[in-house]
């Protein structure tokens, strides 16, 4: 009997520090494993964020070319896009800057570039902060003058 209570006690004072060497071991690799995720979470916000540029260039090119409209207008277009995505301080470039000279066929190209630090959500190190996310749209006028 005296020996069974020792192996409990001994089976115990294992577990206890067992126990210790656990939050030992998850203190060493849970930062490195949020440190991960986070890292996943700001990839997958910086292809959603060129995404996202791609798709409003391509849409102010698109009713460029079609309805007409002027380059300023087509600057908004994409801006509005990308604000209502959450986006801002995007630079909006549409060229020519008047639209109403380019003929039929001729090349319209809408522009957008925003820096990587003015769209992330986590502080990142300086040498991805300046980082420019740019997106082009070429698209031939379709309206005839």
């Amino acid at each position: 009997m005296i020996l069974r209570n020792r192996w409990k006690r001994s089976r115990l004072a294992r577990r206890i520090g067992r126990r210790g060497a656990a939050t030992v071991e998850f203190a060493i690799v849970a930062p490195v494993f949020i440190l991960f995720v986070l890292g996943i979470v700001e990839y997958g916000r910086a292809m959603m964020v060129q995404q996202l540029l791609t798709n409003a260039t391509r849409e102010g090119a698109r009713r460029a070319v079609v309805q007409g409209v002027t380059a300023t207008e087509a600057s908004d277009i994409v801006e509005s896009m990308l604000s209502n995505a959450g986006v801002t301080g995007a630079e909006v470039t549409v060229t020519p800057t008047s639209l109403a000279t380019i003929g039929h066929g001729s090349p319209l190209t809408v522009s957008a570039s925003v820096l990587y630090d003015d769209v992330n959500w986590l502080p990142v190190p300086r040498f991805l902060g300046s980082t420019m996310m740019t997106a082009q749209a070429v698209m031939r006028r379709e309206t005839p003058n």
